[in-house]
Parts: structure tokens; sequence; C-alpha cells
């Protein structure tokens, strides 16, 4: 018999006593029984196991009774920053940037299903016919997104990204070669500030890494409020207000969205508003909050440039219904957004920030962006690997004299291009 069918005997009759037994939460009982078990399998099958298969059984059993099953040891390697299940028989994993097939295998449709109950069961969201893709975050910040039949017609689809533990401080972006020391500065700077920074980049970029770390520069003294379509943000602060949306309910009752949460958040006298992403109607809501005085805010979009980023923006607000020229919507975004923060996952699986740009107004109705830092790419290596470096542009922010205002030094040397310095 192999090991693979071994474990699968072991698991079916520990379920036989997990519904027989008053003990089924109990681990010594469930450990009591699954020795009992494998004795009587080496006596049958005439075959001793080690004390690390035995270990590993007791494992596979605790994880599939207590916990997530086959995801337990994939939620535990740190190295590993997101998982993607196509259906049972398919799970990869990205390890330093880099997707491969993993080895993990569901038994079959109903096993996968049973976890993604698991998986939901700490939140108050649900995934059936009527409703067939969520998106959950586990307590530990993982976020996950899960999509069944009838949208995915081969079977269920989900995928995990974790929170990495080892990216909580600016250091740890600066040695992950996301950013330089004099980029990390003059953002920390900006969110002192209270700049308005646009967090832009495509999905696994970083962007929302990189929020949560310039995030733990707001003073402890602020208001935050942070609204999210899943609780993914971690800010450190004590006085943070974290709200969620709501999906509808079985009646189709119940939704409520982003931009019902940025409404009341205007009520809830916050200091900073930070939103989780920028997806829909929201958009005018963000820039009109701004322009009235919210500054400081913070926001996730999805966009491939700073260009994309502010034309992504525009559309949103044309598509909420309010009738407002074009010029005029661009005045009110040149007018709001200071600074778009631009990532980017490389041919090499590094993630990187590759353009601080700031928004400097209008010009002929259009919007003018100017890099202030950028990441020259020259070449990959015979290896793979990207080669370049991270240059300051020369030009001077224009929004600079708002650093004076919050106490910190304000020095235009400090943007001298690299060659100069």
């Amino acid at each position: 018999m192999q090991d693979k069918n071994v474990k699968e005997e072991i698991l079916t009759r520990v379920y036989e006593f997990l519904f027989s037994s008053n003990d089924a939460h109990d681990p010594a009982a469930l450990r009591n029984v699954t020795e009992q078990i494998i004795e009587e399998l080496e006596n049958r099958l005439k075959r001793e196991f080690s004390s690390e298969e035995k270990e590993n059984i007791f494992k596979t059993v605790e994880d599939e009774v207590f916990g997530l099953g086959p995801l337990e040891q994939l939620l535990r390697d740190e190295d590993i920053s997101e998982i993607m299940i196509n259906g049972p028989g398919k799970v990869y994993i990205e390890r330093e940037g880099k997707k491969v097939l993993s080895d993990i295998r569901f038994r079959d449709e109903n096993h996968l299903r049973n976890i993604i109950e698991k998986l939901l069961s700490s939140s108050r969201r649900r995934v059936d016919e009527l409703n067939p893709y969520v998106d959950v975050s586990l307590p530990g910040g993982a976020r996950v997104n899960i999509v069944i039949q009838p949208v995915s017609p081969r079977g269920a689809v989900v995928t995990i990204r974790k929170f990495l533990k080892s990216l909580n401080k600016i250091e740890d972006l600066i040695e992950e070669g996301t950013l330089n020391e004099r980029m990390a500065q003059f953002l920390i700077n900006c969110v002192k500030a209270k700049v308005n920074i646009l967090f832009s980049g495509a999905t696994g970029s970083g962007k929302t890494t990189t929020l949560n770390i310039l995030s733990q520069y707001i003073p402890s003294s602020e208001r935050i409020v942070t609204i999210e379509d899943t609780l993914e943000l971690r800010l450190k602060q004590e006085h943070v207000v974290s709200l969620e949306t709501r999906q509808t309910n079985i009646e189709g009752k119940g939704r409520i969205s982003i931009r019902d949460l940025f409404v009341n958040s205007l009520r809830m006298r916050p200091d900073r508003i930070i939103l989780g992403e920028i997806r829909h109607e929201e958009a005018l809501d963000l820039l009109q909050a701004i322009a009235s005085g919210h500054t400081g805010s913070l926001a996730v979009i999805h966009g491939s440039s700073a260009l994309d980023a502010i034309s992504r923006l525009e559309i949103m607000v044309l598509t909420s219904g309010i009738n407002l020229p074009v010029w005029a919507l661009r005045k009110l975004i040149a007018n709001s957004i200071n600074l778009i923060v631009q990532h980017e996952q490389l041919p090499d699986g590094s993630r990187k920030i590759v353009n601080i740009t700031e928004v400097a107004g209008m010009e002929n109705e259009e919007i003018i962006l100017q890099d202030i830092f950028y990441f020259d790419f020259q070449q990959l290596d015979n290896d793979g690997n990207v080669i370049g470096q991270f240059r300051c542009s020369g030009i001077v922010p224009m929004f600079l004299e708002r650093f004076k205002k919050y106490g910190i030094e304000a020095r235009e040397d400090f943007f001298k291009k690299d060659e100069e310095i």
C-alpha cells in the first residue's frame, strides 16, 4: 500500500471516530486514536513506520481536523507569498517571485469545497451559486479570493495572497531592493507632511505592502479611518477605525459598498482616510474629500503607470454618473492628488518602485506628471536577474513647502541628480 493510500485510510478512519465520539475536539484523544490506527496498519502491513513518518501523519491529521488541510503547510512556509489553487489537482505557489506547481493535492472537489467552507468560517461571507465569488481575509492577514461553479466550470479556484511577516519596516523594503534610502526618506516625509498619495501597480506588485509600511509614519495623535473590501491593512497605531464592505444577504439585500463607507467616514472626523483600493464611483468621493480639506489621504489603485492611474481615475469618476466636463475633472484630480508611487514586478520576480511621480498641475487641459525618482532598467544578466539602479531626476516637487509646515527639513539639494551628488 502506497503512503498516499495509507494516509487516506488513516484520515477516513479518523473521521469515523470524529463522527461517533464526544472527544472530537480533543487533540489528545485524536492523537491516541491515530496512534491506534497506525499500530493496526503496521501489524496488517507488517511494516513499522519511522518516528518521522508518524509525526508527518499526526500533523496531516491535525491539519485536516483542526486546520485547513493541505493548505496548512503552505501557509506556514514564510517564503511562499502566494498560493493559487486551480481545482483539487493543481496547486501553484509563488516563491521569490517565481510561480511553480507544488506537490500539494486535494482528494477531490468535495475535499476542496470543505476547506473553502473553513476559509469562510471566520468571516460573515459566503459563496454559493448566487454569489459564486468572494474575497475574505484570514486571521493572520492573508487575503483570499474564491471562485466556484458556475463561474469556474472546472472546479473551485482559490487564490491566497499571504501577508509576509518578513516585510514590516521601511528598512526591509530597502534590503529587498524595492527602493533606496533616499526614496524611502522622501516617502516618509511625504506621509508625515500629509501629502495625498496613490499607490499604483498591477496585482501582486507590492502596493499594499508599501502602504502598510509607510502608514507607520502617520503620527499616533491622528484618527485614521481605513476602508476596504476585505480587511488587509495592518496599521500599528492605536486610534484606527477599520471599515469593511458587506455582501448582500440571501435575500439580495444589505449590501454596503466602499462608497457607502466612504460617505459615512467623513462624518467620523478622520484626520486620515486610507482606501484599500479605488475601484468604482468612490474615486469621486475621494477627490472631493481631499479638495474639501481631508489631506494626507492614501489609496491603492490598479494601474500600469502613473498616467494609467490618472486615466483610470477619470474613467471611474465619469462612469459614476456625474455630468462633469473633462477639463473640470482633470483640474479636480490635479488639485487633489500630489504623488503617485508606481510599483512593478520585474521579469526576475523582484518587486520595485519604478517611479515616484508628482502630479504637477495642468497645462492645455492636460495633467502634468513629472518623475521625481525612477528605476533605470539596464539589462538582464545571464541568470535572468534585473540590472539597474534607482535615480533622482533632479526635479524639486512643488509641494516641498508643505514639509516646512510640519517641521520637516526641506532641502532642494536633496533632489539633485545622482551624478551631481
